[in-house]
């Protein structure tokens, strides 16, 4: 069972110290919540695991299966089993979103070592069937395929298209970075179905949420409040409902009482 391990994480951006001491873990089989007010630095964690170069690690370490991947690339991670799904997805015209996930599946697949994703290379015919398959599974028409990569779609639609990239690359460790941002209720509902289809024993997830309400629709097994770059609080899922009835200001006093002298480092 692969395991994603956070150590004592720091990570600076532009000399900015955003992560100030992050612990964490999460394993195949379960879904985190990483909630937190803006600012807190949910976003910059999700970057840093997966390796974005605008991230410095000061500090600390992140481990993939025992093994620390730090100086990995992106692409190294991705196929050692690791998945972003992005907050704002890029628009690519020109290029259908069928070739762009064939593409990514067989650059994750290719070159990997003992342990990672695997090697294994689909034709085009075999490709197009398991991304019907997918289609079908997430309940998405087929001519969704044949658009351009994000160009046009609407919010609801780019975030469906992150969630269809989660079932094609089918990682060990997903990062969906405020995928319920700008989205009305009925796209959040559709965009946590799709995930709920696709979590599993094979799979375990990092919801980084800023609100509660796609916890409505996928149950977590564990939340985290993450606030000023450490991870201050953790619980079930009943303190999802806490902080959408309390907000975070109760945390953050809780902080400070914890302090000497109710300043300094939190």
């Amino acid at each position: 069972m692969s395991q994603l391990d956070i150590k004592d994480l720091h990570a600076t951006i532009e000399g900015k110290e955003i992560l100030k001491g992050v612990d964490f873990h999460v394993k195949q089989g379960e879904i985190h919540a990483i909630m937190g007010p803006n600012g807190s630095g949910k976003s910059t964690l999700a970057s840093t695991v997966m390796g974005h170069p605008k991230f410095i690690v000061t500090k600390g370490d992140i481990l993939f299966d025992n093994e620390s991947i730090v100086k990995l690339a992106p692409d190294v991670r991705a196929r050692k089993g690791l998945f972003l799904a992005f907050q704002y997805p890029y628009e690519v015209p020109g290029v259908s979103l069928a070739t762009f996930l064939r593409t990514a599946y067989n650059a994750v697949r290719q070159g990997g070592k003992k342990g990672d994703l695997g090697q294994e290379m689909l034709s085009v015919l075999d490709f197009r069937k398991m991304l019907k398959e997918k289609l079908k599974l997430l309940d998405m028409d087929e001519s969704f395929a044949t658009r351009y990569l994000n160009e046009g779609f609407s919010g609801g639609e780019k975030k469906r298209c992150e969630i269809l990239q989660l079932a094609i690359i089918q990682p060990k460790i997903a990062v969906l970075d405020e995928t319920d941002s700008g989205l009305d209720i009925d796209s959040v509902k559709i965009v946590a179905e799709g995930v709920n289809k696709l979590v599993g024993p094979e799979m375990g997830v990092m919801i980084i949420t800023h609100y509660q309400r796609i916890l409505r629709y996928i149950k977590p097994d564990y939340v985290h409040i993450l606030l000023d770059g450490r991870m201050v609080k953790s619980g079930g899922p009943e303190l999802a409902d806490v902080l959408e009835a309390r907000g975070y200001d109760w945390v953050k006093k809780e902080v400070l009482e914890a302090v000497p002298n109710g300043h300094g480092d939190a």
